[in-house]
């Protein structure tokens, strides 16, 4: 007899825990429906966040996935971290299901270009062609799987309160000016602490879940988290100068 799988009721933990896993993403998989008989078509994108936590795609529109999307709006993303573990059946990943839909508002997609280009800085060398745009994937609802035989439906509530998400957007730019002219040292502490050595640490992001940290003319952009998250952008000078204390006190 198979043993009935108990239904886990979703919380605040469950969806910040999907919220981090969006954000600390930089690849996933994106499965869409062929244009040419409707058959499933699972292909690998980059992927960053934007601050309700919407994950940003920039995609070509010669892609295979992208007329896809023309045709049809539904997608799932596959966001992982399991692949690297000995047992990959061990590792947290989330599977969103929603829409997805192209970022055409001009003002919108200057703001969309810069979360997507402090992830990925190489995307510049291509992200203003004529036949990329960026995609914002709205998801409507998450399946979540902690670990082995640690799943749960999340129906609601995935993103991040707009109200919230729009504070960090206009807070963001100047905090991270700031912080890159006038505590340059605190940033390259956080990011010695954080990640290792490195020449010139500066900041490339900052939002409710972490901050986004590069190393000179690095592509390789790394993710230093606020843990517990920050419910608003009056809390970003308490919890950097926190946690600046404790990267210099480990070093």
């Amino acid at each position: 007899m198979m043993r009935e799988i108990p239904t886990i009721k979703p919380s605040n933990t469950h969806r910040n825990a999907v919220r981090r896993l969006i954000h600390r993403a930089r690849v996933a998989t994106l499965a869409t429906r062929m244009v040419e008989g409707g058959d499933p078509y699972a292909s690998l994108v980059t992927v960053a966040a934007d601050h309700d936590a919407s994950p940003i795609l920039l995609l070509s529109g010669l892609a295979d996935h992208t007329r896809n999307l023309n045709a049809d709006a539904r997608v799932s993303l596959l966001i992982d971290e399991a692949r690297a573990l000995p047992n990959p059946q061990t590792g947290p990943r989330v599977s969103l299901l929603g829409r997805a839909e192209k970022v055409v508002d001009p003002q919108a997609r200057d703001r969309i270009a810069a979360r997507f280009l402090a992830r990925h800085p190489g995307a510049a060398l291509y992200a203003g062609f004529g036949d990329f745009a960026f995609w914002r994937m709205v998801p409507e609802r998450a399946h979540l799987v902690g670990g082995f035989a640690r799943a749960v439906w999340i129906p609601d509530g995935v993103l991040r309160d707009p109200a919230t998400a729009a504070a960090f957007a206009e807070a963001e730019p100047s905090a991270v000016a700031h912080m890159n002219d006038d505590h340059a040292d605190a940033v390259a502490a956080l990011g010695l602490a954080h990640v290792g050595p490195g020449g010139a640490w500066r900041m490339t992001a900052l939002d409710a879940a972490g901050i986004l940290m590069r190393n000179g003319d690095d592509e390789m952009v790394f993710q230093i988290p606020f843990e517990p998250p920050l419910t608003a952008p009056g809390e970003v000078r308490a919890r950097l100068v926190e946690m600046t204390r404790k990267a210099r006190h480990a070093q």
